[in-house]
């Protein structure tokens, strides 16, 4: 029988040092790394962050600012590669499961999304995730993707690339007129309506990066399967979503929503390290998958390979994980980042960013002369605010805010929208400051 990977690195412990006794490097790790302070208040939560203080910051969406739980965890993981590269790779990764570090990373991934570790792949964007995801799909001529007129670039992309290899179609479709106006019921009817015989799989965005708007995955989810009781089991619709601005701010179990496949960043609104995303699916629904890129993860894979013979157990979401060096010192530090959203509380943060985008939908809808675009209902909406100021560009309206040391953005879509975001960094009094100088802007 062939020796695995895993029992070999096992026999070489004498020669490579202390450093590969079983348990020792993680328990090193976490001696060395702060303990998460208790965040009991949003003052405390705020001083974590080493933002700008000329700034006030807005766009705090689009990339993560690393909180110090997550700072310290990098510099500790950072120490110990630059120490021992080689003793570190090979042990967090391939020796014996205590000291596996991407099993720590998937079990607090997994504690936070509400399923269960085997269920998390580890990415480094909502990008690769969704292209794992329709690229490992078995779509064939015939079948068809259906998305929507208002997913984001790379989601439409990445069913093209797909569509295109496979042979399959896709359409897009609107899922409302105005977004600011739209309702569950006409969401959730234009999908079903547009659902046909060829559809195999639909793609949402859970909340738009567009218009603000939070999709009811749920009701999506709940009106697929009623279509789904009417078809054999290889006929089924997938649901796919990208989560990514919803993970972290909405008050949501991932893992209880829906999705087939669901795919995020985390770092954006979980602030994480940079760099670093997931996919979650249950077994059965990795096991559709072919896998994409090599895995470093999945030791049935290599041991498949060792012996030239087909793998005998069904694709995982292991095996999906993308293999190739990481920055490991990212990617092993995102568990700071889910133990600290896990006790700063998920539904204490969803009311905070609530409550602060609440304030600044209010006072937008409030200007004369601005266009709300995103629903003022916080069950159909996010932390993404967006609007438009009559007679002046997105572009310009942003400028104009960042002349006054405000952060905002512009939404990167054939429609352009300014955007104003609010996240558990910021507090009541700089929403106001920005909702004045955005109105002295446009006077």
């Amino acid at each position: 029988m062939a020796l695995s990977r895993r029992a070999f690195l096992a026999s070489q412990g004498v020669a490579a040092g202390v450093l590969l006794a079983p348990g020792r490097l993680l328990a090193a790790l976490e001696a060395a790394t702060p303990a998460t302070p208790k965040l009991d208040d949003w003052k405390t939560v705020r001083s974590q962050f080493r933002l700008d203080p000329r700034y006030l910051h807005f766009a705090g969406f689009y990339i993560s600012t690393h909180p110090a739980p997550v700072r310290d965890a990098i510099d500790a993981w950072r120490t110990t590669l630059d120490e021992n590269p080689f003793l570190t790779t090979e042990q967090g990764l391939f020796e014996a499961e205590s000291d596996n570090v991407q099993s720590r990373v998937r079990e607090a991934a997994a504690a936070y999304l509400g399923g269960k570790p085997d269920e998390v792949c580890l990415t480094p964007n909502t990008t690769t995730g969704l292209a794992l995801i329709y690229h490992g799909l078995p779509l064939k001529p015939g079948q068809e993707v259906l998305c929507t007129e208002h997913d984001h670039v790379v989601h439409h992309e990445s069913i093209r690339f797909a569509t295109e290899r496979s042979g399959a179609t896709y359409r897009k479709i609107p899922l409302f007129t105005q977004a600011s106006k739209a309702s569950v019921d006409e969401i959730v009817s234009r999908i079903r309506s547009a659902v046909r015989p060829a559809t195999r799989v639909v793609g949402i965005t859970w909340v738009h990066s567009q218009t603000g708007i939070r999709l009811p995955v749920r009701a999506i989810s709940r009106a697929l399967a009623e279509l789904n009781q009417k078809r054999d089991a290889q006929d089924r619709i997938l649901l796919v979503v990208d989560g990514v601005h919803g993970l972290g701010c909405v008050d949501e179990t991932v893992a209880e929503m829906g999705a087939d496949y669901f795919s995020a960043g985390t770092h954006k609104w979980i602030y994480g390290p940079r760099g670093t995303g997931l996919v979650w699916a249950r077994p059965d629904a990795w096991a559709r998958l072919r896998p994409v890129i090599p895995s470093f993860s999945d030791l049935e894979q290599y041991e498949a390979w060792i012996e030239n013979r087909p793998e005998r157990t069904p694709t995982s979401a292991r095996r999906m994980t993308p293999g190739g060096f990481q920055a490991y010192e990212h990617q092993w530090a995102t568990v700071a980042a889910f133990k600290m959203a896990q006790s700063m509380g998920r539904s204490r943060v969803a009311a905070r960013v609530a409550e602060l985008n609440g304030r600044i939908k209010d006072g937008l809808a409030s200007m004369k002369g601005v266009t709300l675009h995103t629903p003022r209902d916080p069950a159909l909406s996010a932390g993404i605010c967006c609007f438009e100021v009559a007679g002046k560009k997105p572009e310009d309206v942003v400028k104009a805010l960042l002349s006054k040391k405000i952060v905002a953005s512009t939404s990167p879509y054939a429609n352009v929208y300014a955007r104003l975001s609010a996240a558990i960094f910021n507090t009541e009094a700089e929403v106001d400051q920005a909702l004045g100088a955005l109105r002295t802007s446009i006077a």
